[in-house]
């Protein structure tokens, strides 16, 4: 069967298979504030690979998702050998659908961008928090804050739940909310009793033969916001396992985050690979 590059993303490429197939590989390249960065993180393609797989069969009786199969044998008899060969455990066949063009972040703390508009405004994406909520601290309720789902190079923006129905429709907006929020109660349940807290996450989802279901990656460090659970003390930044360590990194030298963009140390590409590997192994082993 054929298979043609269709998308080279910031993580991803995606190949287009026959007519209702994508094969997603994951690269070891990192994204931060909209831009790649020069230098790879060896392995982190297979290592998002694998705690996207583990969650998409851990959450499927929630919401379908759009995972055929990882399993580099069965994708080696559709796709072409020229393609196939060195891409075991960084890629995903999955289904082709219409993406809605809204991305989801779910939020059980206040951390990161919720935190700086929470303290002009007392809120998040025009919703009310109470007086008073410190740095990391954990939500009373947990919230749906979309936002645009920006071209590569664009920053998303976030917008409201009512202007989310506007560009995708109420009905479909209900949906994607609802299984939202029981996804993230669910995974952060699991997470929790393996010592990790989820701060906040983000999901994609698509259409397929009318019906909504999750695609894209799910509760990875590149897409998550994992806490030591251990370590967990609000008031303050967090110690983290995710790709904030890349971009606390980047702030400290102070890029002022226009190219050139800078190299990546050593040191902080092995601490980088450190820190999603132990989120592979807490979750997934």
């Amino acid at each position: 069967m054929d298979a043609k590059k269709i998308y080279s993303g910031k993580v991803r490429d995606v190949y287009k298979v026959g007519e209702d197939k994508l094969l997603i590989v994951a690269t070891d390249r990192i994204s931060c504030f909209d831009f790649i960065l020069p230098t790879l993180v060896p392995d982190k393609g297979k290592i998002l690979t694998k705690i996207s797989v583990f969650w998409f069969n851990y959450l499927k009786d929630i919401i379908e998702n759009h995972l055929i199969s990882s399993d580099i044998n069965e994708i080696s008899k559709i796709i072409p050998n020229d393609i196939a060969k060195d891409l075991g455990g960084r890629s995903m066949l999955v289904k082709k659908g219409k993406r809605v063009d809204i991305e989801v972040i779910i939020r059980g703390y206040l951390s990161g961008s919720a935190w700086k508009e929470y303290q002009k405004s007392s809120s998040v994406c025009g919703i009310k928090l109470p007086m008073g909520l410190k740095e990391s601290e954990k939500l009373p309720e947990i919230i749906f804050t979309p936002s645009t789902k920006a071209p590569d190079g664009e920053h998303d923006i976030n917008i409201t739940e009512k202007e989310a129905e506007k560009i995708a429709g109420k009905d479909i907006i209900k949906i994607i909310k609802e299984k939202s929020i029981l996804i993230y109660k669910k995974a952060s349940e699991y997470a929790l009793s393996k010592g990790i807290i989820i701060a906040d996450t983000k999901f994609e989802f698509g259409i397929v033969d009318g019906k909504v279901i999750l695609i894209d990656e799910i509760f990875t460090p590149d897409s998550s916001r994992f806490w030591d659970k251990e370590k967990y003390l609000p008031g303050k930044s967090q110690e983290n396992f995710d790709k904030q360590f890349v971009r606390d990194y980047l702030i400290s030298i102070n890029w002022n985050k226009q190219p050139p963009v800078p190299e990546l140390p050593k040191d902080i590409v092995d601490k980088t690979k450190a820190r999603y590997l132990e989120v592979q192994r807490r979750l997934c082993e």
